[in-house]
């Protein structure tokens, strides 16, 4: 099955997917999620919970280990992990094992990238594909300050990823759907020809006055 997923829109028929925070569309089953994961300073963490409210890249990594999934999920999910985790280390010139991820951000992006991998697995996709990503524009607050978007991590993780253009003021794609797209997605292009087996949207909590804030995954068999 293919899934495309074109901004937020994804198909799936051998897994084309696109994965945009507009209302894009094409993914083939490889569900896209966006999230911000972003890595903060250096506290001093042992714990899964901590006083400074912080996980390293090492703490998530034994976690996703350890939380009983089949192999393909959890090749899925650290291969998704490792990407932030690196893109983030890159920025601040920290090896892989010295990251830092806030409690919550940390936790809401093993979240969001453990359900797309489970969903890709339960589904059968065989392949994503997804439209350019659209990454929004304008700034944004962050740990190290007031930052333009698309935020460091995000724009990192999408070296060699085609970017769509877009005057949106607000931040479209996070770190973690970046990675999650970057991972998944073999393809980046225009809906393939395909037959269209299932559609599913999902809602953002941002409203926008000329476009849904939808992800859209089509599901289909590539032609």
């Amino acid at each position: 099955e293919h899934s495309h997923s074109h901004g937020h829109e994804h198909s799936h028929s051998h897994g084309h997917e696109h994965s945009h925070s507009h209302g894009h569309e094409h993914s083939h089953s490889h569900g896209h999620e966006h999230n911000h994961s972003h890595e903060t300073e250096p506290n001093h963490s042992h714990a899964p919970h901590n006083h400074h409210g912080s996980r390293t890249y090492k703490q998530i990594v034994e976690a996703i280990n350890e939380a009983n999934l089949n192999e393909s999920v959890t090749n899925m999910s650290l291969a998704i992990f490792k990407k932030i985790g690196e893109a983030e280390g890159h920025i601040h010139g920290l090896p892989l094992d010295k990251v830092h991820f806030h409690e919550v951000g940390a936790v809401d992006s093993i979240i969001d990238i453990i359900g797309a991998a489970i969903l890709i697995d339960q589904l059968g996709i065989e392949s994503v594909q997804s439209s350019a990503i659209p990454t929004g524009s304008g700034h944004i607050h962050i740990d190290h300050g007031v930052y333009p978007v698309p935020a460091p991590a995000t724009l990192e993780i999408l070296k060699g990823v085609p970017i769509a253009s877009n005057v949106i003021r607000s931040e479209l794609a996070t770190p973690t759907g970046a990675a999650i797209a970057a991972v998944l997605a073999g393809k980046f292009g225009t809906l393939p020809a395909m037959t269209v087996e299932s559609i599913g949207y999902g809602a953002g909590t941002k409203t926008f006055e000329n476009h849904p804030n939808v992800l859209r995954i089509i599901i289909g068999d590539i032609q």
